[in-house]
């Protein structure tokens, strides 16, 4: 059996990719498949459920399906805002959170309805630290802040026993960013007492055991630090699945740690829309793309350009397609969708290029690509029981179901 759990972070229900991508994960031989119900607004979900409907019973009861729970994003905040959740935790202007019974059975609700499930097979809070978060900015003491913190999981817990006796879910557990923190850092969760709390939880709702079964968090070649959390883990009967195994943190720093290959078709397609666009009405498009040109190199990682494409390319190409006619717009875009499609593989490239130099003393001793020498790295920890990655391309699954061999 694979330790590729396929992670659905971006993955919707509108893009035929996507959904090409689960069907070809699940034949590869895939068995878990980790969601959310704020990925995407929901759309992820949709997506798994489209996915699987291509499959007869039997392989679909082969599949285990994660999801999980406590954002209060999109749709939701809609939501909220016309009838509050309770216990809310209002950590930005688009982000609130959750943990309360209340809110739980409704987002378990809504995530059966998307995935078209009688029953998820495991139940995640999601990062419940967001309340450690708010009270701390709120200036309370830590101590009281833990305890309250605890009391609000210990109280979820009761009710996620409920709903494993109720057979909507099969099991449950914690997925959690500050899994990963330091024990002397300050929005560090502490673990050693959730057994405990479950071992209530599951008599208060007369059941025989409990069923916390599982953590998430990231680990990665860079971050170390939650494999003490793993190992505890393994210690204590549950499994472990780990996130973000590509994109890493060092320095205060993000590093997208895979080797990209220089596209071989940018500069045809950049000289194309600077030729089509060196006119006097185009011209600040023209300049747009001479700038790209020559900061291609510039960004730290691919996250930062992909932010950057949304917040300022894409705002700025459409407020320059306004002043030209239809038909225009139609061969303008046509150059625009081929030249940022290859803009981003060469930054993707330059980007690799620079994190090879930046982190060689990480990758001194393995002279396979970056992400090969990351993943490996998570393979051979034995705490370690599935590793999650995201898949959005059929691609992708090929290149990642080939590690299985390295």
């Amino acid at each position: 059996m694979s330790n590729f759990a396929f992670g659905t972070y971006r993955i919707t229900d509108q893009n035929p990719q996507h959904i090409q991508a689960l069907r070809d994960a699940i034949e590869a031989g895939v068995k878990l498949i980790d969601t959310s119900s704020n990925y995407m607004d929901g759309a992820a979900e949709r997506a798994i459920a489209l996915a699987l409907q291509y499959f007869d019973d039997v392989k679909r009861q082969e599949v285990e399906i994660v999801s999980k729970f406590g954002y209060i994003q999109g749709s939701n905040m809609k939501l909220h805002k016309e009838e509050p959740f309770e216990d809310v935790v209002e950590y930005s202007e688009s982000c609130f959170h959750s943990i309360s019974k209340s809110f739980m059975l409704h987002q378990l609700e809504q995530s059966l309805l998307r995935l078209e499930l009688k029953k998820i097979d495991c139940y995640l809070i999601h990062n419940p630290e967001y309340y450690m978060y708010n009270a701390l900015n709120k200036g309370k003491e830590r101590d009281e802040v833990l305890d309250n913190m605890f009391d609000r999981i210990f109280d979820v817990f009761v009710a996620l026993e409920e709903q494993v006796k109720n057979g909507t879910i099969g099991s449950y557990g914690i997925s959690s960013n500050s899994f990963s923190k330091n024990h002397n850092e300050v929005d560090f969760l502490p673990y050693e007492d959730l057994i405990t709390l479950a071992d209530r939880a599951a008599e208060i709702a007369e059941n025989d055991t409990h069923s916390f079964t599982t953590i998430e968090l990231p680990i990665n070649i860079l971050e170390h630090e939650g494999l003490k959390c793993a190992s505890w883990a393994k210690e204590n009967g549950l499994r472990v699945l780990v996130n973000r195994p590509l994109n890493a943190q060092k320095n205060e720093m993000m590093f997208r740690l895979a080797d990209y290959d220089e596209s071989s078709e940018y500069y045809h397609h950049l000289n194309e829309l600077l030729d089509v666009s060196d006119n006097e009405d185009l011209r600040s498009l023209y300049n747009l793309i001479e700038q790209l040109d020559e900061s291609k190199h510039k960004f730290g990682w691919i996250g930062d350009y992909d932010s950057f494409l949304y917040s300022q390319i894409i705002p700025h190409i459409q407020k320059t397609m306004q002043s030209t006619d239809t038909q225009v717009q139609e061969t303008l875009l046509s150059y625009i969708d081929m030249f940022l499609a290859e803009y981003r593989k060469m930054v993707a490239y330059e980007c690799s290029r620079i994190t090879r130099v930046q982190l060689k003393e990480n990758f001194a001793m393995c002279e396979l690509k970056l992400q090969e020498c990351a993943i490996n790295f998570l393979k051979e920890r034995d705490s370690i029981d599935y590793i999650l990655v995201g898949m959005r391309k059929p691609s992708y699954v090929a290149q990642i179901m080939s590690m299985d061999s390295i």
